[in-house]
């Protein structure tokens, strides 16, 4: 697999990672099983039946939690971290084509964390918006939503890494940019 194939597949998995943690790493277990996806050696074991099976629990469990009021927030606290991780590990699995783990895990660490942050960031902000608005009775929607974003997000990363990548890109770029302005506005308001 080439570098840049390799390192928008990481993007988009890990972007999937802040959506729900486990299942796009379900879907990278499951597709490095398969012989879809190669990858590398030191993390070979993710494609393994136990890691596939690890992964399916904790992604039935992970997607189950999130439809009990008041756990769904508290879980965006928790999975947080998890995501960053989660996104470094799966970008770092994928990059096949270095025997450096330096640029390995530094390079998954930039664009599978920062990815999964970006995402995570945003889902996190929605929620406690719709928390608030809803009094939590949106946010099962809003899971499922995530839910459906986080399957169909690992699903197609896989088989159209670059197209991925690019959306994947455009929407960083929107929730940064919404971010960003909305504190700058706020900010300008304040003086």
């Amino acid at each position: 697999m080439s570098w840049i194939v390799s390192i928008c597949l990481g993007i988009a998995l890990s972007a999937a990672c802040g959506f729900r943690v486990f299942i796009p790493l379900l879907a990278a277990s499951l597709a490095s099983h398969w012989g879809i996806v190669p990858l590398t050696a030191n993390l070979a074991w993710m494609g393994s039946w136990a890691a596939t099976a690890c992964f399916a629990t904790a992604a039935v469990i992970e997607v189950a939690a999130y439809y009990i009021p008041f756990v769904d927030n508290l879980l965006d606290t928790i999975t947080t971290p998890l995501s960053l991780a989660a996104g470094t590990m799966l970008s770092a699995s994928m990059l096949t084509g270095t025997n450096d783990p330096l640029i390995q895990w530094g390079l998954g660490a930039v664009v599978g964390g920062g990815s999964a942050g970006v995402v995570q960031a945003g889902t996190s902000f929605i929620r406690a918006k719709l928390s608030a608005f809803t009094g939590g009775t949106g946010n099962a929607a809003f899971s499922t939503a995530e839910n459906g974003l986080a399957a169909t997000l690992s699903v197609v990363a896989i088989a159209i890494p670059l197209v991925t990548a690019a959306a994947v890109c455009a929407l960083f770029y929107f929730i940064i940019k919404k971010i960003f302005f909305k504190n700058k506005k706020r900010n300008e308001k304040n003086i």
